[in-house]
């Protein structure tokens, strides 16, 4: 819920506003008001705002162990823990940019980049610019790319749940349970996970709200230096730029959304994840059919059946003797599942599946295996989750009924099984939570710059009518689907009908006078059988190279 305070309490804020000399920044004006006008956390906003434009950001070279280097700089810009009380204790936002490399005349500002998760950082893509990224060429020389961790993650404030070395530990228990003793096994997990995030960062964890980071953001914009916003989200960062947009749409200058999570309040955050599942089968089995079609090459079955039959025999193998002593059903579903995330995976993963079906288990094994020497990507990796947990939990009040949990599952597993009860246990500690639930505000803007909106027809981890959605509700807004495709995250890959409209769009402001359906970006096609064999007997590190993942929901 969006904490509103009485009438009395906000004039009180605003007098010690001008008290201190702050002038109010441009949120306050009628322009500018979004839903959260009037509402002691945006008068908070209002406040922040105004002392980040005066403050701005002491831009340095990046602390060595941040892993940025030069010319990449690094700052960071202080936010209020709590907007009721920006006066209060302020937590700081770690940001950095890449300056842009063209004339001052082409120069447009900054534009802020976050990947999704909740959880993910956005620190890397200032990258886009100084390993000259051929997409983003012409924009770079507009645009500061800005990235920045949200509040909780990476450097911002983060917040933990469990012992990162507990978190990554394998192998874990089968996600999906065969009796009602793994139901209540992995319901004490989830009850203790919850209770975990709850004494390990308490004092966050009313705080880590989509409406809350949305205020960061705007924070973060006025500490640039910048009048309007120049944006671009994928996946949950789609929800946190709609969000943006309606606490602050006179604010937006461009903004491009990509992989869009279904904004509607009831969509947020338990029905999400049960559309996920249903998203992510049909992916799937997309995925099994194209494998069946190159049966001469992966040798996993001529149909999706057989193909589903040799996937379930590796996880009854795994279950029964983990491939290395660490990878069970569940570290292979996180393997697999990165098949239904990127049309890029889908040779990678099947290689790594034929190579296990033709008795070599080491890829599957250098995939998954967690590396416990590497204390700092672990604690990355829990760090990232409990993001995600505490950001879903706060964000809406959840079902506590563990038997509306456990009939609405059972019920999708049955024609919905790849993700379903594995995405259930992530989810389950917010039925539990011990710590605040809010309201998902009512995104949409009626009088806003438009926005591009880009969405695969088939993405798996935020299903095609989120895109329909927020396309509604964003007056002026166009959106561009990419045809007979599933990746999340399109506006990374080569597809020319996209790139050169998001370019031209950053660049001019133009968007098309409708709609546009643009043709897939890649029809995956596997490389001949030696070299198949090759990259199945290639080291994990190998197939990691092959894409940079962005973090999603």
């Amino acid at each position: 819920m969006i904490r509103n305070a009485t009438l009395g309490s906000a004039a009180t804020l605003i007098t010690g506003a001008l008290a201190a000399g702050l002038l109010l920044a441009p949120s306050a004006s009628a322009a500018s008001a979004g839903k959260d006008n009037g509402s002691a956390e945006a008068v908070g906003a209002q406040i922040a705002a105004a002392r980040a434009a005066r403050t701005g950001i002491d831009w340095k070279d990046c602390p060595a162990d941040w892993g940025f280097e030069k010319p990449i700089q690094c700052g960071w810009v202080k936010v209020p823990l709590d907007y009721t009380k920006p006066f209060g204790k302020t937590i700081d936002i770690a940001v950095d940019r890449a300056v842009s490399t063209g004339t001052k005349e082409e120069r447009q500002g900054a534009l802020v980049y976050n990947p999704g998760g909740p959880g993910g950082s956005g620190m890397r893509f200032p990258r886009r610019v100084t390993t000259k990224s051929p997409l983003w060429v012409n924009t770079s020389k507009a645009y500061d790319f800005v990235g920045f961790d949200p509040r909780g993650v990476g450097h911002s404030a983060p917040i933990s749940c469990i012992d990162p070395q507990e978190f990554v530990k394998a192998p874990k228990a089968d996600p999906v349970p065969s009796n009602e003793a793994d139901k209540r096994a992995q319901r004490k997990l989830a009850a203790e996970y919850a209770d975990g995030c709850k004494e390990r960062s308490g004092e966050m964890l009313p705080h880590m709200t989509t409406t809350n980071t949305a205020r960061d953001l705007d924070v973060i914009r006025a500490a640039l230096g910048e009048k309007k916003l120049n944006y671009l989200g994928v996946s949950y960062g789609t929800y946190l730029g709609g969000v943006y947009a309606t606490l602050f749409p006179g604010h937006v200058r461009r903004m491009i959304v990509d992989s869009v999570v279904n904004p509607e309040t009831d969509n947020i955050w338990y029905q999400a994840n049960l559309e996920q599942d249903v998203a992510f089968q049909t992916r799937w089995n997309d995925w099994q059919d194209w494998v069946a079609k190159y049966d001469s090459v992966f040798h996993l079955g001529d149909t999706r059946a057989k193909v589903e039959a040799k996937y379930q025999q590796l996880r009854a193998q795994a279950k029964a003797n983990p491939l290395g002593g660490v990878v069970g059903p569940n570290e292979l579903i996180g393997f697999f599942q990165k098949a239904p995330y990127y049309d890029s995976s889908w040779v990678p993963v099947a290689q790594a599946f034929s190579a296990w079906a033709a008795g070599d288990e080491k890829p599957l094994i250098e995939a998954n295996a967690p590396d416990m020497s590497d204390l700092k990507g672990n604690a990355a990796s829990e760090n990232s989750n409990a993001v995600y947990t505490a950001v879903e939990c706060a964000d809406a009040k959840w079902p506590t009924s563990w038997a509306k949990w456990d009939r609405d599952n059972t019920e999708l597993n049955k024609k919905y099984p790849f993700l379903t009860w594995s995405n259930a246990w992530m989810n389950l500690p917010c039925a539990t939570w011990k710590s605040k639930q809010s309201t998902p505000i009512e995104v949409g803007a009626k009088k806003i710059a438009p926005v591009l909106i880009v969405q695969s027809e088939r993405d798996a981890a935020t299903p095609y009518q989120g895109g329909v959605e927020l396309h509604r509700r964003l007056a002026g807004s166009r959106l561009i689907t990419e045809q007979n495709a599933g990746s999340h995250g399109v506006t990374s890959l080569v597809n020319p009908c996209i790139n050169t409209r998001v370019e031209s769009y950053l660049l001019t402001g133009k968007v098309d006078a409708k709609d546009v359906t643009c043709g897939s970006h890649a029809t995956p096609v596997p490389p001949a059988p030696a070299a198949a064999k090759s990259l199945a007997q290639a080291p994990a590190s190998e197939l990691a190279k092959r894409e940079e993942l962005p973090a999603v929901r």
